[in-house]
């Protein structure tokens, strides 16, 4: 019980913004809001809501390697596509009896995971870090998008599987999970919604937990000088290392879901645009906090896809302008910067009324 109260503080803690009643009484409104959310929208829109949250997992695997750890990573789409092929490859295969989409999505973000341990192992203990780590992961990222570009001819298959090229894998079983009289199917609508919140919440409280440990304290030392760290007798490899992989995972949960939503996955999500866009996701946000980077995300996907719909030319233009003021205007993230006025100001008040 004892241990169990101790995770529970961990919620909060020097590596998090928010705490207190009034953060929590607040998380508990929007978590309430989202999810009486579908009872007032329809399926379409709904559905399009889902497509929102799976950026937000590749968003925070950002966050941890980038935003607490110090390296930037341009490789994080590497591993969405990685786990969104392999997912599709398995389906394909094997179908979605007997709630094997379920062990594909596992197995799929496993496999992401196990390529980062391979990438990062020779990257870290290798000593590459800086703009040198941020030059490799980019370079695997596009090479791997290149290489699928080119699987078009009918040679390139496992088993079933085509790889289609630069047309992308589709036709992929929708997520099944055995029940009782007849499997729960799960369609780009209210069910997949509520199912991809729910892991959003374990996730982001779980990261919470894991920043506000001593693990998260040392991910954090190692960030702002990394030759203490090693001084103190930690190795600072072995960390990167760890935080490099939960971050890979993170990043392939969000290509499994992308490619459940959509049932399909194409090479461009591993493009150079794709790798681009969770670096201004986050950087808008604040990659040093959890709670920023969500917001972040989600507001500037919705401007995005606002611009896309009304001034497709533009929308990309306005991503970058957006990037280029947030260095210049609020280095921290722009979401992070309002949080912590809100936060000082919510301060000022107390004092004066007490």
């Amino acid at each position: 019980m004892s241990g169990f109260l101790s995770l529970f503080r961990r919620l909060e803690g020097p590596q998090t913004v928010g705490r207190g009643r009034a953060f929590w009484g607040l998380f508990a409104i929007v978590l309430v809001a989202a999810l009486a959310y579908p009872l007032f929208s329809d399926g379409y829109t709904v559905g399009n809501t889902v497509y929102f949250f799976v950026w937000v997992f590749i968003a925070l695997s950002l966050c941890l390697i980038w935003g607490y750890g110090g390296s930037l990573s341009f490789g994080q789409t590497a591993f969405f596509g990685i786990a969104g092929y392999s997912y599709g490859i398995l389906t394909i295969n094997f179908g979605a009896a007997y709630g094997f989409t379920l062990i594909a999505m596992v197995v799929a973000v496993a496999i992401a995971a196990l390529f980062a341990v391979l990438l990062g192992y020779f990257m870290f203990f290798g000593r590459i870090a800086g703009v040198f780590l941020g030059i490799v992961t980019l370079a695997v990222t596009l090479m791997l998008e290149r290489f699928m570009a080119q699987t078009a001819g009918p040679e390139w298959h496992i088993g079933s599987a085509r790889l289609n090229g630069f047309n992308g894998m589709s036709a992929m079983p929708p997520l099944t999970i055995p029940w009782p009289g007849e499997p729960i199917v799960l369609f780009a609508d209210i069910g997949l919604y509520y199912l991809v919140l729910g892991l959003l919440v374990f996730v982001y409280l779980g990261l919470r937990i894991l920043m506000n440990s001593s693990f998260g304290n040392v991910i954090v030392a190692i960030r702002e000088n990394p030759e203490r760290a090693e001084m103190l007798g930690y190795d600072v490899r072995k960390y990167q290392l760890i935080t490099f992989v939960i971050g890979a995972a993170l990043a392939g949960v969000s290509g499994v879901l992308y490619t459940v939503w959509g049932q399909y996955i194409t090479p461009s999500s591993m493009g150079m645009t794709a790798a681009a866009l969770p670096l201004i996701w986050v950087a808008v946000g604040g990659r040093s906090d959890l709670t920023s980077t969500v917001i972040g995300t989600l507001v500037v996907l919705a401007a995005f896809q606002a611009l896309t719909i009304y001034g497709s030319q533009y929308a990309l233009v306005f991503m970058g302008v957006l990037l280029v003021l947030t260095v210049l205007i609020a280095p921290n993230g722009l979401v992070l910067g309002v949080m912590n006025w809100l936060g000082r100001l919510a301060i000022r008040l107390t004092q004066r009324a007490g």
